[in-house]
């Protein structure tokens, strides 16, 4: 055995400088090794400048669900400042249909390049994968964390209609009209329709559930009174209710929401116990590379904590969280049999 060094060409040498690598570096090997040794020092500098360029074309987020509802609003808002910082374009894609199942599907298919990611909810990856009995993708296997974004809490909203001032007036009103109060969701099995169930069976009410191919249309429906009632996400309802055009009963958290403050927790109205949090996260495929995720992870840390980011959704009580992979990938493994215990209360059945 022999010290070979290896002195680097002014070009390469660059590139080992940005890589944080010493000029020279020494090998124990045999001066037959002398290829292999500069073989791994070439792959070595390939990956920094590979991880220095990324992004180098457009990403695309994937919101399984259509425009407009509460996880395109964020994801757009986040979408437009990475786009700012990567010097990239960052372009919403909206694929929705089957609770978010299409969009999910087809990121967790995608090349594990970064440059396909996923928004994905309570409904894509703690409610679906307990609502199908064979799921088309696996929540937890099939994708990387980057990072959970925001959390919050479902509303009961009815339009203004309805005679109905409180949860215990909703409750009778349904007792005294089997199947005849009709409440919308964004889809079968989405966390709005798991909200609904839930409430009915806690409160033991008989209500006609009637699903909608995203949030946006069905709380349309509730304003134009097709529909009499939903449990629907604070971003999106709050304009109406400030407008007068829906109704706020209560939130599903086990605290009031600070956007709200004089709307009562479920299980202050009269249900105790009841408690449903939503939440937004990015993934990506697996196998995409540590450090395209820690790239993504960084900008979006910083992103949260931007004063007119916080504003904007604070305002619209939103609670952004901005988690490490490793805490996401924790929420994901333990959501999943969470929400299957209240599908099987509810009584749901597989599809």
């Amino acid at each position: 055995m022999c010290t070979v060094l290896i002195t680097l060409p002014d070009r390469l040498m660059q590139g080992a400088q940005r890589a944080g690598l010493l000029s020279r570096i020494f090998y124990l090997f045999a001066p037959a090794s002398r290829s292999l040794a500069v073989l791994i020092l070439a792959m070595m500098l390939a990956f920094s400048a590979a991880a220095q360029s990324y992004p180098s074309r457009p990403i695309k987020i994937v919101v399984p669900f259509p425009a407009g509802a509460a996880t395109d609003t964020i994801t757009r808002i986040f979408a437009q400042k990475l786009g700012e910082v990567f010097g990239q374009p960052v372009i919403v894609d909206n694929k929705a249909g089957a609770t978010g199942a299409i969009g999910s599907s087809f990121v967790a298919a995608a090349p594990a390049d970064g440059y396909t990611l996923l928004m994905a909810t309570t409904s894509t990856h703690s409610v679906a994968p307990n609502l199908y009995k064979k799921p088309p993708y696996d929540p937890v296997k099939d994708f990387e964390t980057v990072s959970l974004v925001a959390q919050g809490p479902h509303l009961l909203v009815v339009n203004p209609a309805i005679p109905v001032s409180s949860v215990k007036d909703l409750i009778a009103l349904a007792k005294s009209r089997p199947g005849k109060i009709t409440f919308a969701s964004s889809g079968n099995g989405s966390s709005i329709h798991i909200a609904g169930e839930l409430f009915k069976s806690m409160a033991n009410v008989d209500m006609l559930h009637v699903p909608y191919k995203g949030a946006a249309p069905a709380v349309n429906d509730v304003i134009s009174g097709q529909v009499s009632i939903m449990f629907d996400t604070l971003t999106q309802s709050l304009p109406h209710i400030q407008s007068g055009r829906l109704k706020a009963l209560a939130v599903t958290t086990a605290q009031r929401s600070s956007a709200l403050p004089n709307v009562p927790t479920l299980s202050e109205a009269g249900l105790p116990g009841f408690e449903i949090t939503t939440w937004i996260g990015l993934l990506a495929p697996m196998g995409t590379p540590k450090h395209v995720i820690d790239r993504i992870h960084t900008e979006i840390v910083k992103i949260a904590k931007l004063d007119d980011v916080r504003a904007q959704l604070g305002s619209a009580g939103v609670q952004l969280v901005a988690s490490t992979p490793q805490e996401f990938h924790r929420l994901l493994s333990t959501e999943v049999p969470k929400f299957g215990k209240v599908m099987r209360e509810a009584g749901m059945e597989q599809q």
